[in-house]
């Protein structure tokens, strides 16, 4: 009996002292493990883009009007994904410091939280949205498109499952450091929805809703392999055991500590582009919701490689937090922001030049030739916004990977509900620009928001660098 013992208590020491090559790369200089988690996830996040540029294209042989059904939609699946990103940003962060501080126990039941949590959080989202579906895209000014944009918007929250598993899976892949996989599901994801598009929408003459189907039958065929690697192949670093599970409150706030304020501003995402819609809508028609959602989605793809850097530098600074090494948490921050600076500087010149070209893969047909000429004049205003995303998006992810949720929350909200409404509306009607007005007024937002949150963190850094390495911080 005491032999049998002994070799489990063996085992389970054995178990966590097991480091996978992610692990070992968070660990090691955090210059080499920004570029090397970053890669795979700008790689993983390229191709979710061309899926995002396929799909536009699709759904504009539909229409302008289409394009504007999916803009109202827009923010209620940016919602669900904002939700679900919100909490694997806690959970990855939360894992990243149990693996620094050699706690591989907690890291497990770290995840094995998150993923209950995350039930609560599909519930909450998908039962009032879908009950309520026609009535609330009304009341946001979706009255000339509603049939359009019911069709596809119930399609969406009704399988938000699929969104929510899919984001809290790679979530948890990229807190241990396992990129690779991480990259692999979001590119099976983003391939299956390439092929899918024009055969539900057209084949199957599905129409709109075709799109909306077909992304939710790419994301559950993504998260049956993803549960595969979890609970039938159990070849991750965090383990999962549901058999004695009892919710820890002091986990949940660890979770929630980060992942709480990280979902509330991709929230606050989602209510800033309502608002926009709705005061894009007050200054013209639904022409220009057709504008703003089509290109925003080229902004989306423009900020991906900064997105990228992102999700590489919370679980990053998250694992040197724990470890106590702060010079590496500035060392990662600055590092990353040079690195995406660069990067979307170059992304600007060629969008702001090749724009009109950009715009007329979006409006060739099925009469979108009409918002051509005002989706250039938006791509080129919303291309000053990319060389400074980095100083902003990199410090907020600085503050969630050592569990300062609510910093970074705060920095969001000054951005999303306060500045770009404020700076929309004096622009579009006090300054009376219109609609080019609106889009200045993002990037004037912006440009204020970043050079907040820079500050803030470099001088937060500088309080983390006056402690004693030897002291001891807790991790909850």
């Amino acid at each position: 009996m005491n032999s049998k013992q002994t070799k489990k208590e063996i085992s389970d020491e054995s178990s966590r002292n097991k480091k996978t090559k992610g692990v070992k790369t968070l660990l090691g200089d955090p210059k080499k493990a920004i570029i090397k988690l970053s890669l795979p996830m700008i790689a993983a996040m390229s191709i979710q883009a061309i899926y995002n540029l396929a799909d536009a294209i699709w759904v504009s042989g539909l229409g302008a009007n289409a394009l504007a059904a999916i803009g109202f939609v827009f923010p209620f699946f940016f919602l669900a994904v904002g939700l679900s990103n919100g909490l694997g940003i806690g959970a990855a962060s939360a894992i990243s410091r149990r693996i620094g501080a050699s706690d591989k126990p907690g890291a497990d039941n770290i995840a094995v939280h998150t993923i209950a949590i995350m039930l609560l959080f599909v519930v909450v989202f998908t039962v009032p949205l879908f009950a309520f579906a026609r009535e609330i895209f009304v009341f946001i000014g979706a009255v000339d498109v509603i049939g359009m944009t019911v069709s596809y918007g119930k399609v969406i929250i009704a399988g938000s499952i699929f969104i929510f598993f899919t984001n809290i899976a790679n979530a948890i892949l990229r807190g241990e450091g396992d990129v690779k996989r991480a990259m692999y599901a979001m590119a099976l994801g983003a391939g299956l929805n390439i092929v899918l598009d024009p055969i539900f929408i057209y084949t199957f003459d599905l129409g709109i809703a075709g799109a909306a189907w077909a992304t939710l039958l790419s994301l559950s065929i993504t998260s049956i392999v993803m549960l595969n690697w979890f609970f039938f192949k159990r070849d991750t670093y965090v383990s999962f055991n549901f058999s004695d599970f009892k919710f820890n409150k002091n986990i949940i706030i660890d979770i929630l500590k980060v992942g709480l304020p990280g979902s509330v501003m991709m929230v606050s995402m989602s209510f800033m582009m309502i608002i926009i819609n709705i005061i894009i809508v007050m200054v013209g028609n639904t022409d220009g919701v057709a504008i703003y959602s089509t290109g925003w989605r080229v902004a989306s793809i423009a900020v991906l490689p900064t997105m990228g850097i992102a999700t590489a530098l919370v679980s990053v600074s998250g694992a040197a937090f724990g470890a106590h090494s702060f010079k590496k948490v500035s060392i990662a921050h600055l590092y990353a922001i040079k690195i995406g600076f660069v990067i979307e500087a170059v992304i600007a010149v060629v969008t702001f030049i090749f724009a009109p070209q950009i715009a007329a893969v979006f409006t060739q047909a099925g009469g979108a030739e009409r918002i051509a000429p005002g989706l250039t004049i938006f791509l080129r205003i919303i291309s000053f916004y990319y060389p400074t995303i980095s100083f902003g998006m990199l410090s907020s992810s600085l503050f969630q990977g050592t569990g300062k949720g609510m910093t970074a929350l705060l920095v969001t909200i000054l951005r999303t509900l306060i500045l770009t409404p404020l700076f929309a509306v004096v622009f579009a009607f006090i300054f009376g620009w219109g609609l080019v007005g609106v889009w200045w007024g993002l990037v004037a937002a912006n440009t204020i928001a970043v050079t907040v949150a820079f500050v803030w963190a470099r001088l937060y850094i500088k309080e983390l660098m006056k402690k004693s390495p030897g002291v001891t911080q807790s991790l909850t």
